[in-house]
């Protein structure tokens, strides 16, 4: 059976055992390169780039895939170890690189593989663009001979990224201080290492060795229970902060100097106006489930804000086609302009290291003025009933602000609340947020009443 369910929206992750293998990796890199020949990307002077994570299966993957675009006629530039942010910066920074696939699952546990596409302008491929129709490819496998074989060669694009986020942070801006970085035995030490030892910064690593079986704790700061270990290694070297990378090291998580957990919202609030000092009155974008103190604070600093639907497909196409500055995801992917529309989590750290150095201020500081609403955090319903549980609200309430972006959203003065399909879970889920604790228990609990029946 074809494992049509490992399809998604953004990218492509299913199970080693099972659902992936080596023959499946090489039909999609041959459906990749006859989907990129079908938008007119085909150029014998032109290269696609191929990289993979520290996954025990990735390096036989990523063989497939080199082997699948060469048969296909593409030339390859293979990256080698990458993180993803690293990846798209190969794919997006150079005038002959037409695309690339990543071999990764992010951040999913150690029984997970997975395929990342992009285009050369940093645009993912995903559902609506291009993923159905790789699908079907692969599925059909019948792929035609092309007359000569592509070329292969090796590429160290490092140097070059870390002068293109030095061109955007300057080393002289940060002054001496000391953080911890968990980079949870994914990624991160192919890139972070090297930038951080060029600034006046002490770092204690925390499971630096890339390893596919994440043997200390899931590579997943959106699950605060995987940042326990960096909290208490902050609070131990009394540290200035934390910073916690995924697999692939394009989402971060922050812990402050008190060993606490910064919100996903603040996160995206802090690098914003950091973002917005460089660039006064910059749109940005923040998904609509995220506290409207992003939205608050953005404003007061002069941007033009707006919202935008999850997931990074959607996401980065938003951003190029209104020409958008930043944008923030509650996942704690970060998008910037500046690198191509994509993430950058090593100019994400500089952000924050530059916040601090300039501020003088710590950590705990800087949030304190963010924490003024009462956020519910995403809860999650497993139903078959999807659009009769949505109808039922959209009837309820919309009096209030409606947005249809993604999923239900409505906003009255106080309070709001979105309730969204997902686009990777069988589920339902809800985010709620008002100005009163007081208001928010009582309005989950009406809201929650509607869903659950």
């Amino acid at each position: 059976m074809f494992p049509k369910q490992i399809f998604k929206a953004y990218d492509i992750r299913g199970l080693v055992a099972g659902e992936l293998n080596n023959d499946l990796a090489y039909k999609i890199g041959r459906a990749y390169g006859v989907f990129l020949r079908g938008r007119g990307l085909f150029d014998s002077q032109k290269w696609v780039v191929v990289g993979y994570d520290m996954r025990p299966s990735s390096v036989g993957y990523s063989e497939a895939v080199r082997s699948a675009l060469r048969d296909e006629g593409f030339n390859v530039v293979d990256v080698g170890l990458v993180t993803t942010p690293l990846f798209n910066f190969a794919c997006a920074h150079y005038s002959d690189h037409v695309g690339g696939i990543m071999v990764t699952a992010s951040h999913n546990p150690a029984e997970y593989n997975g395929f990342k596409m992009t285009l050369s302008d940093g645009t993912p491929v995903g559902k609506g663009n291009g993923m159905e129709e790789i699908r079907d490819l692969a599925e059909k496998a019948e792929f035609e001979s092309v007359n000569a074989k592509g070329d292969l060669k090796n590429m160290n694009v490092l140097e070059d990224y870390i002068a293109k986020i030095f061109s955007l942070v300057k080393p002289e801006e940060i002054k001496p201080l000391k953080i911890v970085l968990d980079a949870g035995n994914g990624m991160g030490k192919v890139s972070f290492v090297e930038m951080l030892k060029r600034l006046p910064v002490q770092v204690e690593y925390m499971y630096l060795e890339p390893d596919g079986t994440f043997p200390n704790h899931e590579a997943n700061p959106l699950k605060v229970e995987t940042l326990k270990d960096l909290q208490a290694k902050v609070k131990e070297i009394d540290a200035d902060f934390g910073f916690a990378l995924d697999g692939d090291a394009d989402r971060i998580g922050l812990v402050d100097e008190k060993g606490e957990v910064v919100d996903a919202s603040f996160v995206g609030a802090l690098v914003g106006l950091e973002v917005l000092h460089s660039n006064p009155g910059a749109h940005m974008l923040y998904d609509l489930r995220s506290s409207k103190i992003v939205r608050d604070v953005w404003e007061a600093q002069g941007a033009k804000t707006g919202m935008c639907p999850v997931g990074h497909a959607l996401i980065k196409k938003l951003m190029k086609e209104q020409k958008v500055k930043f944008g923030s995801e509650l996942s704690l992917h970060l998008y910037y302009e500046d690198m191509y529309g994509v993430e950058s989590t090593d100019l994400s750290l500089l952000y924050f290291l530059r916040l601090v150095s300039q501020t003088g201020k710590k950590m705990s500081e800087l949030t304190a003025p963010l924490n003024k609403y009462f956020h519910s955090g995403e809860i999650n319903f497993h139903t078959d009933k999807k659009a009769e549980i949505l109808a039922k609200l959209r009837e309820k309430y919309s009096d209030g602000k409606v947005v249809e972006l993604d999923g239900f959203y409505t906003e009255y003065p106080t309070w709001w609340f979105n309730v969204r399909v997902s686009n990777t879970e069988p589920v339902l889920r809800l985010n709620l947020e008002a100005n009163t604790k007081e208001e928010m228990d009582e309005k989950l609990t009406e809201v929650k009443k509607i869903i659950v029946g």
